[in-house]
């Protein structure tokens, strides 16, 4: 399967533990001009609340793609247009970096041709994700340079995914990223609430992705930041 996600500009990020904001509906989500839809979420994550997400979106065309945050999560459905696993590169829990994968692989016979993965780079330390990765965000922008380096060339990663979950992050350690990768693809998420945010990040990252956002401000304020995404991407295209 190809890398679709070279020419993506923005995500929706769908947590299946958290409702809609009112008035919006899985038809909305999916017209919001977004390249995608990733359904995850990092607590209280089951299959069950997964399916139910799944079965909303599939009837519209947009690439639906399932993050699964551990194993037992995962659901095995054709609807999807894969899986996108992250390794957790500054976790201080191993599991989070090659445990849980170990343990998948053991137990399940994995569609390689759909399934793929990210290497995050953590790096708000009140995020839920890294209380629960247990991740070392302390990083300066060369550090975070070099873990970008370190999954694409010594860990062949075709996404590196810098999370700031909760709040707008460090734009120069973006850059920092962004400068250090030739090939791999270079995700950003959080504090992204409206156009200016998604512009500014989008200048660095080549795909911004939305989550909080869908499910407290609504369809709407997601709309805004589909434009300033893919306005970056015009404005650096014609650039060059």
């Amino acid at each position: 399967m190809s890398e679709s996600w070279t020419d993506w500009d923005h995500i929706v990020k769908v947590d299946p533990d958290k409702d809609l904001a009112p008035g919006d509906s899985f038809e909305d989500v999916c017209r919001t001009g977004t390249d995608a839809i990733e359904i995850g979420g990092t607590l209280d994550m089951t299959e069950e609340k997964m399916q139910e997400v799944i079965d909303a979106c599939a009837k519209y065309d947009v690439p639906l793609y399932q993050e699964p945050s551990n194993p037992a999560v995962v659901v095995d459905d054709k609807a999807l247009d894969g899986y996108l696993v992250p390794v957790v590169l500054n976790a201080g829990d191993i599991s989070w970096a090659i445990g849980f994968h170990k343990e998948w692989v053991k137990i399940d016979d994995i569609d390689w041709d759909r399934t793929f993965t990210e290497a995050y780079i953590v790096l708000n330390p009140e995020a839920s994700v890294a209380e629960l990765t247990q991740a070392d965000c302390q990083q300066t922008a060369e550090d975070v340079a070099a873990y970008a380096e370190v999954a694409e060339k010594m860990l062949g990663q075709p996404i590196v995914y810098i999370e700031y979950s909760g709040t707008f992050g460090d734009p120069e350690k973006v850059r920092a990223a962004s400068e250090a990768l030739e090939e791999a693809t270079l995700f950003y998420g959080g504090g992204i609430g409206d156009y200016e945010s998604a512009n500014t990040m989008a200048q660095y990252a080549d795909v911004i992705v939305v989550g909080d956002l869908l499910h407290e401000a609504g369809c709407e304020a997601v709309e805004e930041t589909v434009e300033g995404a893919q306005d970056a991407r015009a404005k650096a295209t014609n650039h060059r």
